[in-house]
């Protein structure tokens, strides 16, 4: 089992930022890749960034330029420093944690933390 403990969500005023952490603990797989989600009531989760344990970035289209996603592996942690917030970025943000062993993938999701943008 991994373990994954969110921190740094809030209420932030329109144009300014936030930086999520999320540390992963128990079962760590060599090969990862660490994520953020976001979802708001009635919509799916949607993908905002991912990274893997190589420190490839992935990030879904509508953040790229306001946010960066970096990974502390000595800490099994992942960053998402996210600026000029938007109203519309407001949703509960989730860490995913996927780890590969052999064929196999296993995903952990966070228990999520709230962001809210006011405008």
């Amino acid at each position: 089992q991994v373990q994954l403990v969110e921190s740094g969500g809030g209420l932030v005023e329109a144009g300014g930022s936030l930086r999520l952490s999320c540390a992963a603990s128990g079962r760590i797989f060599s090969i990862n890749a660490m994520g953020w989600y976001r979802q708001v009531p009635g919509k799916q989760r949607e993908l905002v960034a991912n990274i893997n344990s190589g420190g490839n970035t992935n990030y879904a289209d509508s953040m790229k330029g306001r946010f960066t996603i970096s990974r502390d592996n000595a800490k099994n942690t992942v960053y998402l420093q996210m600026n000029s917030l938007k109203p519309e970025d407001t949703a509960v943000y989730y860490c995913k944690y996927r780890g590969w062993d052999r064929a196999a993938a296993y995903d952990y999701w966070g228990q999520g933390t709230q962001v809210t943008v006011s405008s």
